[in-house]
């Protein structure tokens, strides 16, 4: 079993193996020839290897063992629930199979075999409790309730099922930086295999203008949820091991506040083997032998993952130093300051009275001051504007047409769609030199829910007031996806708590202009941490599944959930003749005339209803007929127009 691991073996590993295999060995000696054992079997997404996999007569039985320990902790219930989710849900020959978690504290005492199944129908039993000398008993009843259908199933290829996970972004940030690869940690079905394909032609560009001595900008567009962080995350985590070998830098850049300090956090943590909880924050020894402060892993991770308005900062203060990057990753890029609000900031924040540039123009110019090379990687969205001051994908073509003609510019043909807003910038490059066109910068296929890719054009639908393609998306969703509507946020959080499984992430949104939750608990002008919320565990009450703090569509873009609770409230109002977008002042609500804002509202909540990869339920309050900021026709005709989409109610 050495010799053949593929990662590096401690003693201690040796020990667990050596505790581990009299065990099976007791369990398994009755199966022979009926079953295979699979050990340290790798589970990228989540950056983690089980420690057994048994597939004895079609059946999957995922066994955690701890040894030394003689408790069932909820933890460890959680951390092999996970991984049998993880092969429910991606590996494609454990879809249709009975799969069965298996906890074994090797010093605890014989407790009752319980094999049970959930409410989802999808023939993943919940965790069973088995103590060393039970995991025969435990096979053995695993295989009964399975029935005939294991046996007819027992001589398929299981090993040789694509494994094609979909990480929520900060899973995937972890496994990258442990060295995964995109290839390890995304689909490989035919319409999402151009995720790897535009790293890789991202990654040529890079490597063309380092060996050429060019500079270059490329722009990747894709979908909601398409990956196109993703792909960022690749680059800058890639060209890491580069930065420690006093190489070329590159850094990832994001004006997204908190996804910028979740993606650090949980970076940081992993890199010190930081496990949270009380009494569990001193660093981990490493494998290597070597320990690691948490702080100085927080430093290490600040290199390569930065506020981009505090990279514009640091060099507008230094107008003569090229930075240490070579490569610069912008996350929504179309989000980037225009000239009057960069300006505005820079003169009233930053004492710089005579800044006159857009961010776009700034940051290019930044990496123009290297003497060699450079490249600028701008990932694109579009649809999901939700800040003032947004300079749109124009600001950056302009400003290269206009100051940078020497830089080489790589897009996507589909910056030309609507959602992008760039064609006149396209206009701009038409017949220029240094312009090349490639279909692989655009990502077409949403990853954000892998059980419905088609979430995005309901919620579209909806939002659009288009009833018929929101009855006909509902219908293409439901049937993997569960959505729900209710009156009744008790309700909705029960039902929140029901759907998920193991370490799967719930919690409640709200719109930031929703100011008339509080009789609900809910209130949105009380600042949460997203970074408790998104990352700590089920005990602390400032994480989401707490289910008391809500999170605004800024502390929720760019990131996701599992489930997510949708809390609806007055600021935005269904009417026959199109929404009515409102904020709340003083006492009473006001509408929302300027155009820009009711888009930004709009955007709000299209941002909200595309957070949960799993399923979601929506609450629409009923209202109070006694308080006339929240009369219940504020609130009944959006329940009544979700209710007449098709949105199945919640008994």
């Amino acid at each position: 079993m050495t010799q053949a691991a593929s990662a590096d073996i401690t003693p201690e590993q040796v020990r667990a193996w050596a505790r581990q295999v009299p065990i099976l060995h007791n369990a398994l000696s009755p199966y022979g020839g009926r079953g295979r054992v699979f050990f340290e079997y790798a589970v990228p997404r989540l950056g983690k290897r089980i420690d057994a996999v048994l597939l004895i007569d079609g059946v999957v039985l995922v066994v955690e063992f701890k040894v030394g320990e003689d408790e069932f902790t909820a933890q460890a219930l959680d951390q092999v629930w996970d991984y049998a989710l993880d092969l429910k849900n991606f590996h494609e020959t454990s879809h249709d199979r009975l799969v069965v978690p298996i906890l074994i504290p090797t010093q605890a005492q014989p407790v009752p075999i319980a094999i049970e199944a959930t409410g989802h129908g999808d023939r993943l039993l919940r965790p069973v409790r088995c103590a060393p000398e039970s995991l025969p008993g435990v096979i053995e009843a695993a295989l009964a309730h399975a029935g005939t259908a294991a046996i007819a199933q027992a001589g398929e290829g299981w090993e040789r099922g694509r494994y094609s996970p979909t990480p929520t972004i900060i899973e995937a940030a972890r496994a990258l930086y442990a060295n995964h690869s995109v290839a390890d940690i995304s689909r490989s079905d035919a319409g999402a295999t151009n995720l790897s394909r535009t790293s890789a032609v991202v990654t040529a560009i890079i490597a063309d203008a380092r060996a050429n001595n060019r500079k270059a900008i490329c722009f990747v567009t894709g979908v909601p949820g398409a990956g196109k962080t993703l792909v960022g995350l690749d680059i800058a985590t890639r060209h890491a091991a580069a930065r420690e070998r006093g190489q070329h830098h590159s850094v990832f850049l994001s004006g997204n506040g908190p996804l910028v300090a979740i993606l650090r956090e949980a970076l940081a943590r992993d890199n010190a083997g930081w496990t949270g909880g009380k009494g569990r924050k001193k660093p981990v020894r490493k494998s290597s032998g070597k320990s690691k402060t948490l702080g100085a892993a927080r430093n290490e991770v600040k290199a390569f993952i930065q506020n981009v308005h505090h990279f514009r900062d640091e060099y507008a203060r230094h107008d003569d130093r090229a930075p240490v990057d070579h490569v610069a990753v912008f996350d929504e890029a179309q989000r980037a300051w225009n000239r009057a609000q960069a300006g505005k900031f820079m003169r009233t924040k930053r004492s710089m009275p005579d800044f006159d540039q857009s961010e776009p123009e700034f940051l290019i110019r930044v990496m123009d001051r290297h003497p060699d090379w450079a490249v600028v990687v701008c990932l694109v969205g579009g649809g999901q504007e939700i800040n003032t001051g947004e300079a749109g994908i124009g600001e950056w073509v302009s400003a290269v047409v206009a100051s940078f003609s020497h830089w080489h510019v790589h897009i996507s043909p589909r910056l030309e769609d609507a959602e992008f807003q760039a064609g006149a910038a396209m206009q701009m490059l038409r017949g220029r030199a240094r312009v090349h066109t490639d279909p692989a910068l655009h990502l077409s296929v949403s990853m954000r829910s892998f059980r419905a890719e088609k979430v995005s054009a309901l919620v579209k639908a909806i939002l659009d007031r288009d009833h018929a393609a929101a009855a006909a998306a509902l219908k293409d969703v439901s049937a993997r996806y569960p959505i729900r509507l209710t009156r009744s946020l008790p309700k909705a959080k029960q039902w929140l708590r029901s759907q998920a499984r193991g370490t799967e992430r719930f919690g409640i949104v709200a719109s930031s202009t929703a100011e008339r939750l509080r009789p609900h608990a809910i209130h949105m002008k009380a600042p949460m941490d997203p970074v408790l919320w998104f990352l700590n565990d089920k005990d602390d009450v400032r994480s989401s599944y707490y289910l008391e703090d809500a999170a605004s569509e800024f502390a929720v873009q760019g990131l996701e959930l599992d489930f997510a609770a949708v809390v609806w409230d007055g600021d935005l109002q269904y009417q026959p003749h199109g929404w009515r977008h409102r904020f709340f002042s003083g006492n009473s609500w006001k509408n929302t005339k300027k155009a820009e804002d009711q888009t930004f509202l709009l955007n709000a909540y299209r941002v909200l209803m595309t957070r949960a990869r799993q399923g979601m339920v929506v609450v629409v309050p009923e209202g109070d007929p006694t308080d006339p900021t929240r009369d219940p026709a504020f609130y009944n005709p959006t329940y009544e127009y979700l209710r007449a989409v098709g949105l199945p109610l919640l008994d």
